[in-house]
């Protein structure tokens, strides 16, 4: 069995690492290149940069980011936001990225996921799913969880795996930035519909809401912003905990 994985998530605003509380009231946590060197230096398995703003200008701004990051960071990284064109794609991976993530374009033009992984590869391209809770579903939203698209968010799943994505990050837009845990039944049901690896991001504020997670769902990896950004356990202290508990992380 695959070990689970700790992701780092820097959404980035203006050169500047935010954080928000369900993708709004955006604050300032630091420098997104002194974050992503520190996490790695902590023992972080990959690290997930993402642009907070890309949808209001249309492209990506992380290009320098992730040329400089690339220079200290020596696990994957994976650019997120902003990424319309094959061309972007090539620039991600050229500045120094492993993967890119997509979500608004795939959501406009779908046929972008197959045309991407069969030019990179789809070990290049995840898909981004930011859900929130309609009813007894979860509708999946584009630019930054700003906007419907009237789409059910477990068949957009099934959906991106049958254009080709080699991964799927689906990140709750309830529970993005409360520390309060997971959507357990929202990653749970992506888990159980789609056999690609799944990333969860979005409510992790103790070692406890990891565990749970990965006890819960056949969920491979967890993204992680808040409880890193703001101090409150560090890398070891997470990894330490899941490996006493019978977790299989890497170390």
């Amino acid at each position: 069995m695959a070990k689970k994985r700790l992701i780092a998530r820097i959404d980035v605003k203006n050169e500047y690492a935010i954080k928000g509380i369900q993708l709004e009231g955006l604050r300032k946590v630091g420098n997104p290149n002194d974050l992503s060197q520190r996490y790695y230096r902590n023992g972080i398995d990959e690290i997930l940069f993402m642009d907070a703003v890309a949808s209001l200008y249309g492209r990506s701004n992380l290009f320098e980011i992730i040329r400089l990051a690339a220079r200290e960071v020596f696990v994957p990284i994976t650019l997120g936001g902003g990424i319309r064109l094959v061309d972007d794609i090539e620039a991600a991976l050229h500045s120094g990225a492993d993967k890119v993530t997509l979500n608004t374009q795939a959501i406009r033009t779908p046929d972008f996921i197959s045309e991407a992984s069969k030019i990179f590869g789809s070990q290049c391209i995840l898909g981004s799913i930011e859900a929130k809770r309609k009813g007894g579903s979860w509708e999946a939203y584009c630019d930054t969880g700003r906007n419907e698209t009237g789409l059910d968010a477990i068949e957009w799943a099934k959906r991106l795996e049958g254009l080709g994505v080699g991964e799927i990050i689906v990140t709750s837009i309830d529970q993005e930035g409360t520390k309060k845990g997971f959507d357990i039944p929202l990653v749970k049901a992506i888990c159980d519909a789609v056999s690609v690896p799944v990333i969860a991001c979005g409510g992790a504020g103790t070692p406890a809401h990891i565990l749970d997670l990965f006890q819960k769902t056949t969920v491979d990896a967890v993204a992680i912003a808040s409880i890193l950004h703001y101090n409150l356990f560090s890398i070891e202290a997470l990894k330490s905990f899941l490996l006493l508990q019978n977790i299989q992380v890497r170390v």
